[in-house]
């Protein structure tokens, strides 16, 4: 048995997340196996949505957590790593600076990734392999700055786009005019052909909407179910929220935005049922990681 440690950094718009996974090889089989999750709420996005600018203090919080980061990846002796950053450090002016400062204090390479790359390296998590081929899926990834969105027909990616629209952008009023009138007019002319659409939700969101909204086991959720929990969440206050649910506070001010989001793409996407699998960008730059690991090395 061989043990391969890997470590994802994902630097979002609400938070910056850091992955250990452990590969397990055993007679010809791999196993990856979640080591441990740290997620840090420094919320890049309320900075550069509103100012295009991170500001001093949040560059400062950047620069102490990648340092962190750093120390933790060395005690865990990972065998690689990959940190990729979204839209609120793609639009920030000052976000390549910071990603210069970070690779000289911390010793971390940050890559700038596009939306369409992101949607990529989640789908890498291979969890399309368990997906019918008879049936129509509509990928979401809803983020702070971005909602990536995914049409599998066949078994196969049909159709792939990126909207400017998330839920920090919706909390500080910065979606662009008719962003959503771009998304709705989009999936009502890729999805008016097809049938019995089912939405696979990604995002840290949905996965507590989930978790508020259903006990079972089975990670479904129904459009009823959603908008349910959808207007209960939008009955009480901020405080409320936490209190009553146990929410983070760069949680509980989202969540409500991200269920609107879902909501939206379901209605207009004719869709009634959305899957909510575990899968999220650390969990496919873990699976690409290892790709890289495990395939054949060609000698120069």
């Amino acid at each position: 048995m061989k043990i391969i440690k890997f470590a994802a950094i994902d630097i979002g718009s609400n938070a910056v997340r850091l992955l250990f996974t452990n590969v397990i090889e055993k007679d010809g089989e791999s196993y990856l196996r979640k080591s441990s999750l740290i997620r840090v709420p420094i919320r890049l996005g309320a900075d550069t949505f509103t100012s295009n600018n991170i500001s001093i203090e949040k560059e400062e919080k950047m620069v102490k957590t990648m340092i962190a980061f750093r120390k933790l990846m060395d005690v865990h002796e990972i065998e690689s790593y990959r940190a990729c950053a979204t839209s609120a450090m793609r639009e920030a002016k000052n976000g390549t600076q910071l990603i210069q400062r970070i690779k000289k204090e911390a010793d971390i390479q940050i890559d700038l990734i596009t939306g369409k790359e992101e949607a990529n390296i989640i789908f890498s998590n291979k969890h399309t392999t368990f997906l019918d081929p008879k049936k129509n899926y509509l990928y979401v990834d809803v983020g702070g700055g971005s909602t990536e969105i995914t049409l599998f027909s066949g078994g196969i990616a049909h159709f792939s786009c990126s909207f400017d629209v998330g839920t920090i952008k919706i909390l500080k009023n910065c979606v662009p005019p008719n962003e959503f009138i771009r998304i709705k007019e989009c999936l009502l002319d890729i999805c008016s052909s097809k049938d019995n659409i089912e939405l696979i939700g990604s995002g840290g969101n949905i996965n507590k909407l989930f978790k508020y909204a259903s006990p079972r086991k089975e990670r479904v959720l129904s459009y009823h179910e959603l908008k349910e929990i959808h207007s209960l969440f939008s009955s009480m206050s901020y405080d409320q929220l936490m209190i009553n649910y146990d929410m983070n506070p760069d949680r509980a001010d989202v969540i409500i935005p991200a269920a609107t989001i879902f909501l939206s793409i379901m209605e207009w996407a004719n869709s009634d049922v959305i899957q909510i699998p575990k899968i999220g960008v650390s969990d496919g730059i873990i699976h690409q990681l290892y790709q890289q690991y495990s395939s054949p090395k060609v000698m120069a």
